[in-house]
């Protein structure tokens, strides 16, 4: 097993790719700190993990919350030790986030405070218990869109997935000489509850934004998981500050 008897913690484990994370991490071995806001489906992933032979345990956390984060990671720590994997997933996508000119400042601040600042604030408290073992893998969850514009704008989400990568480049630098990578992954468009709620319920929003998208399918979770279960390993020991587009090759498409 790639990860096995690493503990390792998920954001936003309670749905999406999250819960995905959290199960194909335990199905490698994975010690799980499933980290969710929402109680019942915190308890339900860990429940689910435990039921088919994994490791799992639920901590109520609201990344935008120091305090909440700060009790979450010391709970996590007293269950399983000190972290080696910080898999920072947890993130929002408003329908409210438009333009800049026609984005309320309340959304912006709480696009920021929970894909930006809790990000910020995991770090603050697992990097010290990282550097105690002198080994660590931190993977924050990017976005396609950091890298190229949209004439349908999300401007929020956007300037904080690129705030995700410069963040993560800065830990990169100063972290590794203490054991501990950073990475990031950028995933294209993913079929998760969030975006199946906001658009692909609008079968005419689905296909103008299939067309764009050269495997001709938008994305699985597994996609992306497959990518962190890389980075969460020793076999991405040389593997830092890199920004790993998984995207069916949206990016790339001119027209």
């Amino acid at each position: 097993m790639r990860l096995q008897e690493k503990a390792c913690l998920i954001t936003g484990a309670g749905s999406g790719m999250g819960k995905t994370a959290a199960r194909m991490f335990a199905a490698e071995g994975a010690k799980v700190a499933v980290l969710e806001i929402d109680e019942t489906s915190g308890k339900e992933t860990a429940e689910e993990i435990r039921e088919a032979g994994g490791s799992a345990e639920y901590f109520a956390c609201d990344v935008s919350k120091e305090e909440s984060v700060k009790e979450a990671v010391e709970k996590a720590y007293d269950s399983f030790g000190p972290p080696e994997v910080l898999y920072n997933n947890a993130g929002i996508m408003p329908a409210e986030d438009h333009s800049v000119i026609d984005t309320d400042e309340a959304v912006w601040d709480r696009v920021f405070s929970i894909n930006v600042k809790g990000i910020y604030f995991m770090c603050k408290y697992v990097i010290p218990q990282m550097a105690q073992r002198q080994r660590g893998s931190i993977i924050n969850i990017a976005s396609f869109v950091a890298s190229m514009g949209c004439s349908v704008p999300q401007d929020a989400y956007t300037a904080s997935k690129g705030a995700v990568i410069s963040l993560t480049k800065s830990l990169a630098i100063q972290f590794r000489p203490k054991g501990i990578r950073s990475n990031a992954i950028c995933p294209g468009p993913i079929e998760t509850p969030l975006m199946t709620e906001w658009l692909l319920k609008d079968e005419q929003a689905r296909q103008l934004r299939l067309s764009r998208q050269p495997s001709g399918r938008f994305g699985r979770a597994e996609d992306i998981v497959h990518c962190a279960v890389y980075l969460a390993s020793d076999e991405a020991d040389w593997t830092n500050g890199a920004i790993i587009q998984i995207d069916g090759g949206i990016t790339s498409n001119y027209f």
